[in-house]
């Protein structure tokens, strides 16, 4: 069963575990499970994806319960300002305190949604934390990490992965701009292998009743596996 977090007669949220595809992807052919098709199973009913996340990333994950909710969450997807979505990401190094990582990316090869041109993106990062692990990789005694929050102002396609990468400091467990003997010695060192990104919160406006929801999926045990980490 997925764990519902929120729902009414236009909204159902669900905390996506990692691992779970969304929907349907001919990247992941080989899948046959999909958070569409189960929570439909589970409530009963059709439901519509109102956004995107990767199939490492666990979390809040929000679905329409008809078509007209769903283009009216679509517009406001769209608007980034109308959503503030909030993410957990473990990183390797150190980086500052706080900061804005400005920097366009282009649409991906395998996104038939428009041309690959560069488009605005914008992400803001906070330093909660930071850690030295006793485990030495490469010329170090020490590996650094740091647990970060996430607030992207717009919308691309796995934005946080690459400003990640972009401000030299990849998300632990991202095969595709990450580090893959750090990944690989972390995810020993642990004993689990994930990508280390959770979607903590969304914040509305209601479609229909304007009413502000706050949807939050506390990260799960597996984050308290990194020292000094309460989950």
């Amino acid at each position: 069963m997925l764990p519902i977090l929120y729902q009414d007669p236009h909204l159902v949220a669900i905390d996506k575990p990692a691992g779970l595809l969304v929907h349907r992807s001919g990247l992941d052919a080989h899948e046959t499970r999909f958070a569409v098709q189960l929570l439909r199973d589970q409530i009963g009913r059709p439901v519509w994806p109102a956004h995107r996340l990767d199939k490492g990333t666990s979390g809040v994950l929000l679905f329409a319960l008809d078509a007209d909710t769903a283009r009216a969450l679509g517009q406001a997807f769209e608007n980034g300002g109308a959503i503030a979505k909030t993410y957990r990401a473990m990183v390797r190094g150190w980086p500052a305190d706080a900061g804005l990582i400005d920097h366009p990316l282009t649409r991906l090869d395998d996104d038939a949604r428009g041309p690959l041109v560069a488009q605005a993106a914008r992400t803001r990062f906070r330093t909660l934390s930071r850690l030295s692990l006793p485990l030495a990789y490469g010329p170090f005694a020490e590996t650094r990490c740091a647990l970060l929050e996430l607030r992207p102002e717009t919308g691309r396609r796995h934005q946080l992965r690459r400003h990640c990468k972009h401000m030299a400091h990849p998300i632990i467990g991202d095969a595709t701009h990450g580090k893959g003997p750090l990944n690989r010695a972390l995810a020993e060192w642990l004993g689990l292998q994930r990508l280390w990104l959770h979607a903590l919160s969304l914040e509305l406006a209601h479609p229909w009743t304007g009413q502000h929801l706050r949807i939050e999926a506390p990260p799960g045990s597996e984050w308290r596996r990194w020292p000094g980490l309460e989950g």
